[in-house]
């Protein structure tokens, strides 16, 4: 009886660290260690990554800590000048490292569905070789569930799922006929962890997301899959944000008092979790972190959470504010 007392005992314990250490991190504890002991951003040296949604925020931070290394890279988003300066930041980042050909700027729209094989082998065409496909295109939301206009649903899903879908088909049919293991990366969000408040069809997008590519890390085909989900962010977002009615964006800044992560710490956190190849990996300040770990493992625990702090508390967390503030 005492032998199973004492087990019982050491169990509480390690999930009362685990809890604790989750609480002070900025990122999922598997994603710090390997920033300590893991494979280096160094490792992904000379490899070919293409990333969507370059332009700006994550993933243009993203771009310029990868080309520091010596990544090459393409870079797609709608909007050719701001790629342009992304690649002349990534060619000064690389200290000498990389040359004007080892950044494809390619300018794409993802809801040009039926052009992404055209996209995808002008890539090819390029640097005859393609090693990580990041999709990293996408918006979020800002809007109460019961105002949402079923086309809004659909844009939103037709952007952030089923164009993301397509390419990473495209991409993976390619690692198929190649015979090579590549590697798809798709930009989540902790919502596709947890469901917080005024955001039902983003927060649905990325569940679904979840739900694909998790599948597809269950098949047996040649690739590596890795789902990062990033948690409240510095970067201009909300201003493309959808809202409940379609044609029309959020367009409101970030507050600068908003306790966010910087958008390069959390590229830095991305380009890490690329290099080790990880399935999954979340980061935000605190105590986001604690919240997501509750969130995934412990379903009923996250119910009573919630209840606890109240929904306006938990959509405070989400954009960056204290408990209990305006």
């Amino acid at each position: 009886m005492f032998l199973f007392s004492l087990i019982g005992l050491c169990v509480v314990i390690y999930y009362v660290i685990q809890l604790l250490v989750y609480y002070f991190l900025d990122c999922d504890l598997e994603l710090y260690l390997l920033s300590k002991v893991g494979k280096p951003i160094e490792s992904l040296r000379g490899k070919v990554i293409w990333i969507t949604g370059a332009s700006s925020g994550i993933g243009r931070d993203l771009s310029i800590i990868l080309a520091k290394h010596g990544v090459r890279l393409c870079l797609s988003s709608r909007k050719q000048s701001e790629l342009m300066k992304v690649k002349q930041e990534c060619l000064q980042a690389s200290r000498g490292y990389l040359h004007g050909n080892d950044i494809f700027v390619m300018p794409m729209d993802m809801l040009d569905i039926d052009g992404h094989q055209k996209y995808f082998d002008q890539v090819i065409d390029h640097f005859k070789t393609l090693d990580i496909l990041v999709n990293n295109a996408g918006r979020s939301q800002r809007a109460e569930w019961n105002t949402i206009q079923l086309n809004v649903d659909r844009e939103l899903f037709e952007l952030d799922v089923f164009a993301v879908v397509n390419l990473s088909r495209i991409a993976l049919n390619y690692f198929i006929r190649k015979g090579v293991q590549g590697h798809i990366a798709v930009t989540s969000s902790i919502t596709g962890l947890v469901g917080f408040p005024n955001s039902a069809t983003y927060t649905a997008a990325k569940h679904a997301l979840h739900g694909y590519f998790e599948t597809l890390q269950n098949e047996s085909f040649p690739v590596d899959v890795s789902i990062f989900c990033p948690g409240p962010t510095a970067t201009n977002f909300l201003q493309e944000c959808f809202t409940s009615t379609s044609g029309e964006k959020f367009n409101k800044p970030v507050n600068a008092d908003d306790r966010r992560l910087t958008s390069e710490r959390c590229a830095e956190l991305y380009a890490i979790a690329l290099a080790n190849k990880t399935p999954l990996s979340w980061a935000g300040t605190r105590p986001m972190n604690f919240i997501f770990y509750i969130g995934c493992y412990y379903p009923n625990v996250r119910r009573l959470l919630i209840n606890t702090l109240g929904i306006a508390n938990i959509d405070r967390l989400r954009n960056g504010r204290p408990l209990g503030s305006d």
